[in-house]
């Protein structure tokens, strides 16, 4: 069982396996223009993503849905969501963007204020500093809590399903409150509601998620064949794309700092816990250079194919030589920290304007 509140999955092919999640490697041929997350498959998986290279390829409406659980700081994992949803907005896509200020209230007791100042602070101006553009007409963001297209489609999809069905999926208890158990409905809603009649009609859309959000995008898929007649709602697609591991050698977490770099992180600050970061290197300088270094067990390495290298040949020859032992790993940070260092300065350069744009959209 996957718990989409508390997982931290990190085997990636027995998760496929298990619940059939298809390679996305398979489909990434097909895709205009694919981006580096997909190439370098950090995308690795998808269910249904034929409808959307369709889309693609045939000029076809399609959407975007995505949503944030404002309970922390956002990190630079998180940046990976942004960048898909800069990519799906570059091809023509309509994008949704869902505060869970319901679901942040019934998970993590944080109410409705607090989840409209951190969303708003915290990740919307980071998303804007990334370059989402939140102008476009087609782009929506909102809260949950006042959505009542989402209220009220959580409310008629609750006919078909049973607590046991919820029970078997997220692993609810006696001991789980009402609310609780409600807001996988809220999330159906804010993937399928994009399809409303008043939102343009039955349409593909593509939910980028990370694989523990799983359980939604099935829960999703079944109870949108189930109200096929009366909304005729397409089975909306998802991609999954992998966690970033952490700066201790962990998963990347909002609640642990020590394994992140917070996007609100001065340059000095991110800069200094990437000079402590955990790498793929050897026990020895002597091994080191026998051996060569373990890229993919590198958190820096990481950094450079999620986020700070965007030449492929560039990143390929820096792999090689960590392989060959021919680069150190205080060689890499070096890299690493002078690329971020550029990245946080532009990011911080943004913030203000992106602040101001933030303001007025909620």
């Amino acid at each position: 069982m996957i718990d989409p509140w508390g997982s931290s999955i990190i085997d990636y092919e027995k998760l496929t396996q298990q619940f059939g999640i298809k390679a996305f490697k398979d489909v990434v041929g097909d895709i205009p223009d694919a981006s580096k997350l997909m190439t370098r498959g950090i995308i690795f998986g998808h269910r249904d993503y034929e409808k959307i290279t369709d889309a693609l390829n045939n000029n076809k409406k399609f959407a975007t849905m995505t949503g944030m659980m404002p309970s922390g700081r956002m990190h630079i994992g998180h940046k990976m969501v942004v960048d898909q949803l800069k990519w799906y907005q570059s091809m023509g896509s309509d994008i949704y963007l869902s505060i869970a200020d319901m679901e942040a209230y019934a998970a993590r007791n944080i109410n409705k204020e607090e989840s409209r100042r951190l969303a708003l602070e915290e990740y919307i101006v980071n998303y804007i500093a990334l370059g989402l553009d939140v102008t476009r007409d087609n782009f929506h963001l909102y809260l949950q809590s006042e959505n009542d297209d989402v209220k009220n489609l959580a409310y008629l999809i609750g006919k078909k399903i049973t607590f046991s069905q919820m029970r078997s999926i997220y692993g609810f208890d006696n001991s789980t409150n009402i609310s609780h158990i409600y807001t996988p409905l809220l999330q159906v809603a804010d993937i399928l509601h994009p399809q409303l009649e008043e939102h343009g009609g039955p349409k593909p859309v593509i939910v980028p998620v990370g694989p523990d959000q799983d359980p939604h995008i099935r829960l999703t898929r079944d109870i949108a064949a189930k109200f096929n007649e009366e909304y005729s709602f397409v089975e909306p697609s998802a991609t999954f794309h992998r966690f970033m591991t952490g700066l201790t050698g962990e998963k990347m977490s909002s609640s642990k700092p020590k394994t992140a770099i917070y996007l609100t992180d001065t340059v000095k600050d991110a800069v200094k816990k990437t000079k402590s970061a955990k790498t793929g290197g050897r026990d020895s300088l002597k091994e080191q250079k026998e051996l060569g270094g373990q890229p993919d067990k590198c958190s820096i390495y990481e950094l450079l194919v999620y986020h700070l290298v965007d030449d492929d040949s560039k990143l390929e020859e820096i792999k090689d030589k960590c392989l060959n032992g021919e680069i150190l790993c205080g060689e890499c940070k070096a890299c690493a920290c002078e690329l971020l260092e550029k990245m946080f300065e532009d990011l911080n350069s943004k913030r203000s304007e992106a602040e101001e744009i933030a303001e007025n959209l909620l």
